[in-house]
């Protein structure tokens, strides 16, 4: 039986790896696998009513098709700062304005990009990962300093440490699978 003040230890840190988790799958969600989707552009921001906001305050996002992404405006007088913002954004598109809402053609990827797209997601699995990591640091860190202020025993204090790095195993191999399927799913022609 873990003190349950170990236990409140093991569970902020399967709050913090489960919010690790969570940000990966919304951060792999912008990145580019073929197919059009409205969250590629959840990056873009827009120089609009005087201050920087997301795309997503400003104009509806959707993918009427597979290569094809529309922008419509909630406010037309919007719609060249939309453009604008999209352009600068960096994300290798192209928008085109009819007056109405901006269309996005989406060319279909080459090898290359898609090496270079697969490369990006790793590299945010490996964040993911080392917050993961920093999660289970801080966990044992204040198992240790639990255990030693409240004078529990050594067996409570392993058992506690093995919850963690089980917990921290079963997330990092989350984040895996996670990369695999996305990896999968950008390098798919």
């Amino acid at each position: 039986m873990i003190d349950p003040q170990l236990q409140e230890a093991l569970d902020e840190a399967e709050m913090q790896m489960d919010a690790a988790l969570d940000h990966l799958v919304s951060e792999l969600a912008t990145v580019r696998a073929g197919r059009a989707a409205p969250q590629m552009l959840d990056s873009v921001r827009v120089e609009a009513y005087g201050s920087t906001m997301p795309l997503n305050q400003v104009a509806n996002v959707a993918a009427p098709q597979a290569d094809l992404l529309t922008v419509a405006p909630y406010d037309k007088g919007t719609i060249g700062a939309i453009e604008r913002g999209i352009a600068n954004a960096n994300l290798g598109l192209n928008p085109t304005n009819n007056g109405q809402q901006i269309l996005i053609s989406i060319p279909p990827l080459t090898e290359e990009r898609r090496r270079d797209l697969a490369k990006t997601a790793r590299t945010k699995g490996e964040e993911a990962k080392i917050s993961i990591r920093n999660a289970r640091r801080t966990a044992k860190d204040q198992i240790k300093k639990t255990s030693r202020a409240e004078s529990l025993s050594e067996d409570m204090e392993y058992e506690a440490e093995g919850g963690l790095q089980e917990m921290t195993d079963r997330y990092t191999g989350r984040i895996d699978r996670t990369l695999e399927a996305k990896e999968a799913d950008i390098m798919k022609v």
